[in-house]
């Protein structure tokens, strides 16, 4: 892709934050999330709820990132592999030399798509999440990302000493995360996406780690026959307060991918909800949950 030089023209809500508002900007970036959620979630209006729609290895559907966007997705999640200074999108290290690049698969029909709809991924939307799930070596990937991503800052939510600059998109690196690489940073154009241990002891602010994704396994076992068991949705209510009273977002893999399991994250407020299925959690999310 060449230099792309046009501007876009950004929302008039899109500013700066200073560090100690850190919190609420992330809050507000993302959507909400940014305070303790009550017992029992309550549900938006059904259009609202595909901003809660995350299509997993996104890369492998028909029409990888548009197939999402057509169906009203707000998020997706995009593995990449480090290659001959390229970052590779494909789930496995097979026939990495002929997957396709981040920014031919990702990040330039975005780009276009946001000065399309005058500085928006999804008219009405939060920003949109593009999670970067690093495949290879942390260090070296990370920073061919940060490398990468300068040519799209125009779109991006920014990380600066001042404060958070929210854009339309939103990158969180996940996977192989170059954990010290990205505290070190003084200006960034990712997030950290945390594990659930990640909330102990002195956790990392919310600017610097506003989503939590962990296995849906540490919360339950249950496999998605019969009802979802009523001590694992006291759990999944309690981790989803533990989350949000922290400021950041939740996201929960590997759990079926059934509208029983979808129902359970849905009314704990969970804010990600994970899935394969594009028109099965689309239809589900039209039908008010």
């Amino acid at each position: 892709m060449t230099a792309m030089t046009s501007s876009i023209r950004m929302p008039a809500a899109r500013r700066r934050w200073p560090a100690r508002g850190a919190l609420l900007a992330l809050a507000a970036a993302l959507g909400g999330g940014g305070g303790a959620a009550p017992a029992r979630a309550q549900t938006p209006a059904p259009a609202a709820l595909l901003a809660r729609a995350y299509a997993h290895n996104d890369y492998k559907h028909t029409r990888p990132l548009l197939d999402a966007l057509d169906r009203g997705f707000d998020a997706v999640e995009a593995d990449v592999h480090l290659v001959g200074g390229r970052l590779r999108v494909a789930h496995d290290s097979t026939a990495l030399a002929a997957a396709p690049t981040l920014e031919r698969l990702y990040l330039d029909p975005l780009l276009e798509r946001v000065r399309r709809n005058g500085g928006q991924v999804q008219q009405g939307m939060p920003p949109f999440l593009l999670l970067v799930d690093v495949k290879s070596e942390a260090g070296p990937a990370y920073a061919a990302l940060e490398r990468l991503l300068a040519r799209y800052a125009e779109m991006l939510t920014r990380f600066t000493p001042e404060g958070v600059v929210p854009g339309p998109v939103l990158v969180v690196v996940s996977g192989q995360r170059a954990r010290a690489a990205m505290e070190r940073a003084s200006t960034r154009l990712t997030a950290f996406d945390g594990r659930l241990d990640d909330l102990d002891g002195a956790p990392p602010s919310p600017a610097f780690m506003p989503l939590v994704s962990d296995e849906w396994k540490k919360v339950s076992r249950w496999k998605g026959g019969g009802p979802f068991p009523e001590r694992d949705r006291q759990a999944l209510e309690r981790l989803v307060r533990r989350v949000h009273g922290q400021g950041r977002k939740l996201r929960l893999w590997g759990g079926p991918d059934v509208e029983a399991a979808w129902k359970a994250m849905l009314d704990a407020g969970v804010d990600y909800i994970n899935t394969d299925d594009l028109d099965g959690l689309r239809s589900f999310l039209l039908r008010g949950g």
